[in-house]
């Protein structure tokens, strides 16, 4: 299968955070230079990898990817350095690793910190000679590869406590470059939001047209564990259970995010002084919040609001004049 190409222009971000990574990114790509790319699951490391290969003079070459924490380490060991016939019990035929695989081009190694002291030795001894060895095999074979690698891991904490090699750490890191987390660069939320939402338009065949402020504002309050990977995947099945046609609303968020966020909410609600949770949790106070929220989930249709908080449509059209509602409803309309 043929890899699709990522260029830098497809790296969607507005933060001066993630501006100034991909300066850097940019500045480095055409060299040889080693990349130690960081930051928690989800953040783009592999997309980023991909970017800097292809910005490069090998850019003709493959872009080899292999994941260290997906493989037991013995079958790590014959991914990379491919085996020869007869190497161990199965091993039927010659294979090529993926060193030799790479060669000309790119090799991103993701996860490295969950790789085995013995094939943390095997690879040093490539970055320092050129040279990779088939298991069962007597022949170095020269390798002219560039390495990129990826943890979500603290790398010198790991180095400090013994499970990853000093020298291979600072030979990886040549250029290191850490991603930050989406929750503490949520600049990058709405540019991110209309960038999916155009992709799935056209999958999906939709004209959505944007997203709500209240859903907007809903997002940017997540904490965004996983990242921009599980912002792609909301506003996927947002827009896909979208049958109106017209914008993202509250109601097209995914279940597990508002669950989520309440979670939050309660956590925080926990933590909050006294004298403030009395003033938060008046009856009135209570019963306004209730019914927002309600509303804006059903996009202010009051027969469906009404029927979730179990009253008639008179008393929920009293209670929005009570509490001036409807007039929320209208500068929403007005920002749509």
């Amino acid at each position: 299968m043929t890899r699709k190409r990522v260029s830098f222009n497809q790296i969607v971000y507005k933060s001066a955070k993630m501006e100034q990574i991909i300066r850097t990114a940019q500045r480095i790509a055409n060299s040889d230079m080693l990349v130690l790319i960081t930051g928690e699951d989800g953040t783009g490391k592999e997309t980023l990898a991909q970017a800097i290969h292809y910005a490069s003079d090998r850019s003709a070459g493959r872009f080899v990817s292999v994941n260290c924490a997906a493989l037991p380490d013995a079958l790590l060991e014959t991914e990379l350095f491919g085996h020869e016939k007869g190497a161990f019990t199965g091993a039927v035929y010659s294979r090529k690793g993926k060193f030799e695989q790479a060669q000309g081009g790119s090799l991103f190694l993701d996860e490295i910190g969950e790789m085995s002291p013995t094939t943390q030795a095997k690879l040093l001894r490539v970055l320092e000679e050129d040279v990779a060895e088939r298991i069962g095999g007597g022949e170095p074979i020269p390798v002219d590869v560039r390495i990129i690698t990826a943890s979500n891991q603290n790398l010198l904490q790991e180095v400090k406590e013994g499970r990853f090699r000093q020298d291979l750490y600072y030979r990886l890191k040549e250029v290191h470059l850490d991603i930050t987390s989406l929750r503490e660069r949520k600049d990058d939320i709405p540019v991110l939001v209309d960038h999916f939402i155009r992709i799935y338009n056209k999958q999906y065949h939709k004209n959505i047209t944007g997203i709500s402020d209240a859903a907007l504002q809903f997002l940017m309050r997540h904490d965004w564990p996983g990242n921009v990977r599980e912002l792609h995947h909301v506003i996927k099945c947002a827009v896909l259970m979208n049958d109106s046609q017209d914008m993202i609303w509250l109601e097209h968020i995914p279940l597990d995010i508002h669950l989520a966020e309440s979670a939050r909410k309660n956590e925080d609600s926990s933590e909050t002084k006294a004298d403030e949770l009395l003033e938060i949790l008046s009856l009135d106070e209570a019963e306004k919040r209730h019914i927002l929220r309600i509303l804006e989930f059903t996009r202010f249709n009051k027969s469906q609001a009404a029927n979730i908080l179990k009253i008639s449509r008179p008393t929920l059209d009293r209670k929005i004049e009570k509490y001036q509602l409807h007039n929320i409803k209208v500068q929403e309309k007005m920002n749509a």
